[in-house]
């Protein structure tokens, strides 16, 4: 399997594992003290922008944008809070709509442009495989917190 595959594989995953979760948990529930399931769903969607932002420019040959340049608690903050009117349907259809845009747009690379070291969205430089390393299992993190939550409510 190459690099381009394991990382579709490992979004897909991830993104299943999510999904599996929303079925179940209470919309309204807190999952972390200030984040409900909506919150974190609007922070993902957030990240997966800034990879199709990422993928989008090396597609074109053009410089990545850097929408996370001023650290990943400012993106989050900014990520949610610009989704903070929109109703959890809203948030969710997003989610999946991004997913797939991303995943669409990873299949159109090559297998030297997954692993092409460029500006990463905070800035540092790196890979979309290095993007897709830190965010597959950040995302599962997420889902298994929800799970948890889910557990402790039977």
């Amino acid at each position: 399997m190459g690099k381009r595959e394991e990382i579709l594989k490992t979004l897909e995953n991830s993104y299943g594992m999510m999904m599996a979760q929303l079925i179940e948990v209470d919309k309204n529930r807190k999952i972390y003290p200030l984040w409900t399931i909506r919150e974190i769903i609007a922070h993902l969607s957030g990240w997966d922008d800034a990879a199709i932002g990422y993928v989008n420019a090396l597609l074109k040959g053009e410089t990545p944008p850097t929408p996370a340049a001023r650290g990943a608690t400012v993106y989050n903050e900014e990520t949610v809070s610009t989704r903070e009117g929109l109703s959890y349907d809203h948030i969710v259809r997003e989610y999946v709509e991004t997913r797939a845009k991303l995943m669409n747009l990873v299949r159109q690379m090559s297998e030297e442009m997954v692993i092409q070291k460029s500006v990463l969205p905070w800035g540092e430089e790196g890979s979309l495989a290095d993007i897709v390393q830190v965010f597959g299992p950040h995302e599962m993190e997420h889902a298994a917190d929800v799970q948890k939550i889910i557990e402790e409510n039977k």
